[in-house]
C-alpha cells in the first residue's frame, strides 16, 4: 500500500472522495447536535470536537471511523493525534467558530468561511492524494482503513 518516495516520504492512496465527503458530513452533523444539545457550551464542545476529531480513536473521527477512513502523518506512517488533530482541522475550526460568533459570525461564516470550504473541497478533489490545506500544514492523509 506504501512505498518510499523521496526522503522518507511515502506515498499512500488516497481515500475514496464520497467516503470522505460523508465521514465529514457525520462529524459536521456531530457539531451540530453538540452545539444545540449541550446549551450554553455546546458550540466551544462543538468547536472542540472538530479540533480534536482526528486523534480520537488511532487517527479515525466519529464519522471517520463509522465510514472506515483514517488520518495517518504521511512522513512517519503513524495514525494522527491530538496535536496532529488540531493543526490539520484549524481552517475547519475558524469555519465552526464563525458561525458560533455573535453578530458578525453569520456574516463570516457565509463570507470567509463558505470560500475556505470550497477552497479544501476543491483542494481535495482535485489533488492526487487527497491533500487539502489542513493537510499540509499538518503532513498528514486520509487513507481508507479497511474494518476488522
Amino acid at each position: 500500500m506504501d512505498q518510499n518516495v523521496g526522503e522518507g516520504l511515502k506515498e499512500y492512496v488516497r481515500a475514496d472522495l464520497v467516503n470522505r465527503f460523508l465521514a465529514k458530513f457525520i462529524d459536521f452533523l456531530l457539531v451540530g447536535a453538540l452545539a444545540q444539545i449541550l446549551k450554553p457550551i455546546g458550540p466551544l464542545s462543538g468547536l472542540t470536537y472538530i479540533l480534536i476529531s482526528d486523534g480520537l480513536f488511532q487517527g479515525r473521527s466519529i464519522g471517520k471511523k463509522i465510514i472506515g477512513l483514517r488520518v495517518i502523518v504521511r512522513r512517519e506512517g503513524r495514525e494522527c493525534n491530538y496535536r496532529d488533530s488540531i493543526v490539520r482541522n484549524l481552517t475547519l475550526a475558524a469555519v465552526v467558530l464563525f458561525s458560533i460568533l455573535p453578530l458578525i459570525g453569520w456574516f463570516l461564516f457565509f463570507t470567509v468561511g463558505i470560500i475556505i470550504l470550497i477552497f479544501e473541497s476543491y483542494l481535495i478533489i482535485t489533488d492526487e492524494a487527497g491533500i487539502r490545506i489542513g493537510d499540509i500544514l499538518a503532513d498528514t492523509q486520509v487513507i481508507d482503513s479497511p474494518r476488522k
